[in-house]
């Protein structure tokens, strides 16, 4: 089959456009995102004791954490399906129906009554809702992904590719900075009663502004080139399962250190400070989002770098960092100086980014346009898949070592280990286009 693409036969890149859809992606993942990390933040602090009932807080942790599981458990289900409906009927329609499901999910949780209230049922709606949001997420990262790189001009993908990765730490800033301030208005049992509620609530008004800024966005040149050869692909699930296996292997293992490690530096580590060293929790809330802050000029800057080395370089010097920085980052946490306790996290989520930052691009860049968005998708959502059992796996660690830190640092060695051996395979597997480094 052919691999036309908008960019090979020429149609003018008219970067107004590229800026407006990028922007709209952009939106769009930073409310994913701030659905999903109140859900994380919220399964270290809140779920635990508002919806499982026991006495033992480790426990407790482990069943809110296999909740926050469950939601990745289902979003490659979720990425298969909305793949390919993107790759069969445009970008732009599937992300108006993705970005609506997380949000009314969302909403939904912030109105769930307690296990105090109405029993089992809680938890049982509760992980019915996460479902729903997994489900939804699986399709919203590599939509806006494909449709950001698809409208960016060939050259300049890599600074395009990473705005629609700031939206991971703007949603932490707005989810956390959420949490961290009605913790700090609120009592602790007004908090735990109904405050938590109220940022889930608040995705309301937010979805509508990303639907209204999301339906003026332009379908990708590339999909619609296709549309009009008539070269769409009329079953891209068996096409990229055929032709891009490779593809899909390495391109999850170049995302894995983005989702995975990200989540065992913040949530596993908001949970651990919390309940083992008995740290506030508006110190942990605030370390988050100091570290969200300096996340967006890595996540630029990496985007930078993209263009000028390479996203296989980038992805390959973020991890070697990320593992040279594992253990001194859990130290500084192990420490209990607040001060420590912010650079720890900010480090370790810094170095982490600078790969995150052009997983987009790198993974866009492997699969043709006929199957792309299902490409990533698959790819993106695998990561997702293991990353999700992460912050469970390093809090059973945690119970198995006697409360100690060293198995998760050495976890953190092993995900970013298996980014670096992908940025040493994704030149070879990457399409290749004049005057771009893969």
């Amino acid at each position: 089959m052919s691999t036309t693409t908008a960019t090979q036969v020429g149609l003018p890149i008219d970067e107004k456009v590229t800026q407006r859809v990028a922007l709209g992606a952009l939106v769009g993942t930073a409310l994913e995102w701030y659905d999903f990390f109140l859900f994380t933040t919220a399964s270290a602090l809140v779920f635990n004791t508002q919806f499982f009932a026991t006495k033992d807080p480790i426990l407790a942790g482990m069943f809110s954490f296999a909740t926050l599981a469950i939601g990745f458990v289902v979003r490659p289900i979720g990425g298969v399906v909305f793949g390919m409906l993107g790759d069969r009927i445009g970008r732009k329609k599937i992300l108006m129906v993705t970005i609506v499901g997380i949000g009314v999910v969302t909403g939904l949780i912030g109105i769930l009554p307690s296990y105090a209230a109405i029993g089992v049922a809680a938890p049982v709606l509760l992980v019915l809702l996460r479902i729903v949001q997994g489900l939804a997420v699986g399709g919203e990262w590599s939509g806006a992904m494909v449709i950001a790189v698809e409208n960016a001009p060939v050259a300049k993908r890599g600074r395009y590719a990473a705005l629609p990765q700031l939206g991971s730490p703007i949603g932490t800033i707005l989810s956390s900075g959420g949490f961290a301030l009605l913790a700090a208005l609120l009592s602790k049992d007004s908090f735990d009663a109904w405050g938590w509620r109220i940022p889930f609530l608040v995705a309301i008004p937010l979805l509508l502004i990303s639907l209204w800024i999301r339906s003026k966005l332009s379908e990708s040149p590339e999909f619609v080139a296709l549309m009009e050869a008539e070269e769409v692909e009329k079953s891209p699930l068996r096409g990229v399962l055929r032709n891009s296996w490779k593809q899909i292997l390495v391109g999850m293992a170049s995302a894995l250190l983005g989702v995975g490690g990200f989540y065992l530096v913040t949530t596993f580590v908001v949970f651990y400070g919390t309940t083992v060293l008995k740290l506030d929790r508006n110190l942990m809330l605030t370390a988050t989002l100091v570290a969200a802050v300096f996340e967006i000029p890595a996540l630029l800057a990496g985007g930078r770098m993209a263009e000028r080395f390479g996203a296989s370089k980038v992805i390959l010097g973020g991890g070697l960092a990320t593992v040279l920085l594992a253990f001194p980052a859990f130290l500084a946490v192990e420490s209990r100086s607040p001060a420590l306790v912010v650079i720890g996290m900010t480090v370790g989520v810094m170095a982490l980014s600078i790969p995150y930052a052009v997983s987009g691009v790198a993974l866009s860049g492997m699969f043709p346009t006929q199957t792309r968005y299902t490409g990533v998708a698959i790819a993106s959502n695998l990561a997702g898949l293991l990353s999700g059992f992460v912050p469970m796996i390093a809090t059973a660690t945690l119970v198995a070592s006697g409360n100690s830190w060293v198995p998760s640092a050495w976890m953190l060695v092993g995900i970013a280990a298996l980014t670096v051996l992908s940025g040493l395979a994704i030149p070879a597997l990457s399409i290749k286009h004049e005057g771009v480094k893969a």
